[in-house]
């Protein structure tokens, strides 16, 4: 292969995966509609996950770091609220603000009900608001999340506000 054919054909490959869809790319906000309703994943909180939280993170308070703690009033191993919410995050970003989520703007959180290790979460996303923004083709979306539980009882709810890139 020559020099010259070499440089044409990565000039191709570089336009076509240009011209390409990106695998697990988030929705843009002219793809949401207010009122519209996603459901995650679910995800069962693993011990793993609490130890590597709370390692992480410096939470260290006995509830969280002694098994079967006797000042605890949540049966099991209760979970951060924190890791609750991230793991949920974790989900949202991977499949609907991926690549095109610019900032989070504001956050509004109530833990309704306690997570223990062996619980699994999902949560529903619904779009409450959207609000184009005056420049760069961006908007101010905002959601309400409900976190569930196995039992599909309510453990947590959050309103996000965010930015989101457009088209």
């Amino acid at each position: 292969m020559t020099a010259q054919n070499w440089i044409s054909s990565t000039d191709n490959r570089a336009a076509a995966l240009a011209g390409t869809a990106r695998m697990g790319q988030g929705f843009v906000w002219q793809d949401l509609q207010v009122g519209q309703q996603l459901r995650t994943f679910r995800r069962t909180v693993t011990e793993t996950d609490l130890v590597n939280f709370i390692n992480t993170t410096g939470m260290l308070e006995a509830i969280f770091i002694e098994d079967g703690y006797d000042g605890g009033a949540i049966r099991g191993r209760p979970v951060p609220g924190a890791l609750t919410y991230t793991l949920i995050e974790g989900f949202i970003l991977q499949s609907m603000i991926q690549g095109t989520g610019l900032a989070m703007l504001e956050l509004h959180q109530k833990i309704l009900g306690p997570v223990v290790v062996g619980d699994t979460i999902e949560a529903l996303v619904e779009v409450t608001d959207i609000k184009p923004t005056s420049k760069g083709g961006r908007a101010v979306v905002t959601s309400r999340i409900e976190v569930y539980n196995q039992r599909q009882e309510q453990v947590m709810v959050y309103t996000a506000v965010r930015l989101l890139a457009g088209r």
